[in-house]
């Protein structure tokens, strides 16, 4: 892999876009060919899959399995179409979710079983991980409030759930990333936005 791969992970409304928008910004300045991107989606397979697990009324009700599914059909397209092409011409690749966010949403929130989460992930990617993910961490009492407030009110599938829901992803998350700290750099995101921009400017400028 010749490029480098960064993920942005956290809950909702822990400020992932304004994040990897300013990382890019930063990025193109340092004349560096960026391809940013997003899960679900970045193919228009992708997109198609993304409309239908957060606004299309026939995922209303969905089952916790055929959601799993759903994410890793997205990102199996993804990773072939867009990610690996990209890595392959020394691109950067910033993407906004990967698999880490199936492994807490699914796996840990909906209590699917771990290893069954992890064997369709590890299919869906291949060999494909990130070399750098950054965890914005935020309570979700505050993301959520932020979510609120970006939408109009007007959530989508995902955000309707539960405060218990979105505690469990959070807890997800860190156990996540202190079981391979090797990838992960956990961010206060209830901090400035200048702030965590510099932090994660101070991350990502090493491995440049």
């Amino acid at each position: 892999m010749a490029g480098l791969f960064i993920t942005f992970e956290g809950g909702e409304g822990s400020g992932k876009s304004t994040q990897i928008a300013a990382l890019k910004a930063r990025l193109q300045a340092a004349k560096r060919s960026v391809t940013q991107t997003r899960e679900p989606g970045g193919t228009a397979l992708g997109e198609a899959i993304r409309e239908l697990l957060q606004h299309d009324d026939a995922g209303q009700g969905m089952s916790a399995e055929a959601e799993l599914l759903l994410f890793a059909a997205s990102r199996a397209q993804h990773v072939r179409e867009l990610i690996e092409p990209a890595l392959a011409t020394d691109q950067i690749v910033i993407c906004d979710r990967f698999l880490d966010s199936t492994t807490v949403y699914q796996g840990v929130a909906r209590a699917i079983d771990p290893h069954s989460v992890a064997t369709i992930n590890e299919f869906a990617v291949g060999p494909m991980l990130p070399n750098l993910t950054l965890l914005i961490d935020l309570p979700p009492e505050i993301g959520l409030a932020r979510a609120h407030k970006r939408s109009g009110g007007q959530l989508d599938r995902m955000e309707q759930e539960s405060i218990k829901f979105f505690h469990a992803v959070r807890q997800g998350y860190l156990s996540l990333a202190a079981a391979h700290p090797e990838r992960f750099h956990v961010l206060d995101g209830n901090q400035s936005i200048q702030s965590l921009e510099e932090q994660i400017w101070a991350i990502v400028a090493p491995h440049l």
